[in-house]
C-alpha cells in the first residue's frame, strides 16, 4: 500500500505530506534508478513517529502551516498513530480506541468475544508456564501468535509442548518490531481452526459497512502460516459467501470501526465462520489490485476518500475479467539469489497482469512470514474462476537459483 496510496492520492487530484522517522528506509527500498512513490510528496517531514508525546504537537504545528485535510498511513504499526493525529487535528478518521483494539490481536479477541462474534477459544499468556497451562486447557494443535506484529511474523502451529516452548522462546528473542517499537511480550494462544480461509474487503463510512467482496487464500510454510496466493472473488457457495460477509460486518461493527477500510480474515470451519483477525486498513499482498482488475473498484482510492470524509465510489463495472489471482514465489532455502529461471517464459504467457521478481544478489532467508517472498505473478481469467490454476501453473515454471551464503 505504500506504493498504491501515493498513486491514488495523485489520481484523486490531491497532494500529500509524508511524515517519517527514517527517510533513508525509503531511499533504500526503491529499485535502482527509481524513487519510492512516497518520496513524491509535496513535503517530507521528519519526526519521531514512535513518540506520541512529541508526535502530536509536531503534527499540530505542521497542520497550522500546511492545513491538512486528512491523515492516512500504509503501515500497520502506525495505524493507531494516524488515528490519534486525525482526532487531535479534528480531521476525519476512525476512533483511536477502536483502531488500537483492532491492531492488538488480544484486544480484538476480547472485544469480539464480548460481542458474541464467533472466533476460536483463546488465552493471553505472559510467561512460558502460563502458556503451557493454557495449551493444556485449549488442546493441541493450537496456534501461537504475537499480539502486536503483522505479516504472519512468528505465527506458528503448535503440535506439542516442545514446539510451544521453542516458538515462545523465538518470539521472546524479538523484542522490537521492524519500526523500532518495543513489543508487548504477551503471547496469544488460539484453538486451531480447520477449513478454508478467506478475507472480506469492506469500506465503512458514515456508520455503514459495505462489502466489496471476498478473497480466498492459500497457505504454506508449515508450521508457519505463509500466504502463498489469493484469488478474487473466492469461489464460495452462496451460504458460505453470505456467512463470511455477515461475520466480517459484525466484527467491524463490534470493534466500533468507522471511517475505515478493513480487511477481515475468516476461517470457514465445519461449525461456521470464525474470525481470524480484523485489519483496519486495506488488504496487502496486492489483493486490492485483484479487486480492481475484476470489479473496477479502487480500494486504495476508497481509502483516500474515507480519510477525507468523502463517500467513496464502490460501484462495480465490467472489466473483462471474471477472476484474478496472485501467486507468490516462496524461497525453499536460504542464501543469496543468483537468478530466477523461467522469468521470460512466464512474462510472455497469456493472461499475465503482473510479474515482479527479486533481483540477483538479494539475500534469501528461510520462509517464516509474508516478508520473505522472492516475487509474484498475477493473472486473470475472462471466462470463469480459473485465475488461480493459471497462476499456480506459472509459479511452477519459476525456478530460483540460490547459492549458499
Amino acid at each position: 500500500m505504500s506504493r498504491l496510496l501515493p498513486r491514488a492520492i495523485r489520481e484523486g487530484g490531491h497532494t500529500f505530506t509524508f511524515l517519517t522517522r527514517d527517510l533513508h528506509h525509503y531511499l533504500r527500498a526503491a529499485p535502482e534508478g527509481a524513487a519510492h512513490p512516497l518520496l513524491s510528496a509535496r513535503h517530507v517531514l521528519t519526526a519521531d513517529t514512535n513518540d506520541s508525546g512529541t508526535l502530536l504537537p509536531f503534527a499540530e504545528r505542521a497542520h497550522a502551516s500546511l492545513e491538512f485535510d486528512g491523515v492516512i498511513t500504509s503501515c500497520d504499526y502506525y495505524l493507531p498513530a494516524a488515528a490519534g493525529i486525525a482526532a487531535r487535528l479534528g480531521l476525519p478518521g476512525p476512533a483511536p480506541a477502536a483502531v488500537r483494539n483492532a491492531c492488538r490481536k488480544d484486544a480484538t479477541r476480547r472485544v469480539l468475544a464480548e460481542a458474541g462474534v464467533p472466533g476460536p477459544r483463546f488465552a493471553v499468556c505472559r510467561d512460558p508456564a502460563e502458556a503451557l497451562r493454557a495449551a493444556r486447557d485449549i488442546g493441541l494443535p493450537l496456534v501461537l501468535k504475537p499480539v502486536d506484529l503483522c505479516a504472519g511474523m512468528f505465527v506458528r502451529r503448535i503440535d506439542d509442548e516442545t514446539g510451544l516452548t521453542e516458538a515462545y522462546r523465538a518470539l521472546a528473542d524479538f523484542p522490537v518490531n521492524a519500526r523500532g517499537q518495543r513489543r508487548d511480550p504477551a503471547v496469544l494462544l488460539e484453538e486451531f481452526l480447520h477449513g478454508p480461509e478467506v478475507s472480506v474487503e469492506t469500506v465503512t463510512s458514515g456508520g455503514r459497512t459495505q462489502v466489496v467482496g471476498v478473497t480466498d487464500k492459500s497457505i504454506g510454510g508449515a508450521p508457519a502460516f505463509v500466504e502463498t496466493g489469493h484469488m478474487f472473488p473466492a469461489p464460495l457457495t452462496g451460504p458460505d459467501d453470505r456467512a463470511a460477509r455477515e461475520t466480517a460486518v459484525a466484527a467491524v461493527e463490534a470493534l466500533g470501526l468507522d471511517a475505515v477500510v478493513a480487511h477481515t480474515e475468516i476461517k470457514l470451519t465445519p461449525e461456521g465462520p470464525r474470525v481470524v483477525e480484523v485489519n483496519p486498513r486495506p488488504a496487502g499482498n496486492r489483493i486490492t489490485e485483484l479487486v480492481r482488475h475484476v470489479t473496477g473498484i479502487d480500494i486504495a482510492a476508497a481509502c483516500v476518500n474515507v480519510a477525507l470524509g468523502r463517500e467513496p465510489d464502490l460501484r462495480p463495472r465490467a472489466t473483462g475479467l471474471h477472476s484474478a489471482a496472485i501467486g507468490f514465489l516462496v524461497p525453499g532455502t536460504g542464501g543469496v539469489l543468483d537468478r530466477i529461471d523461467g522469468d521470460d517464459e512466464v512474462g510472455a504467457a497469456p493472461g499475465v497482469l503482473e510479474l515482479s521478481l527479486a533481483a540477483p544478489g538479494t539475500r534469501v532467508g528461510a520462509t517464516g512470514s509474508n516478508n520473505d517472498y522472492l516475487g509474484h505473478v498475477m493473472a486473470g481469467d475472462a471466462d470463469g474462476p480459473g485465475a488461480r490454476d493459471r497462476v499456480e501453473s506459472l509459479i511452477a515454471r519459476l525456478r530460483p537459483r540460490v547459492a549458499a551464503r
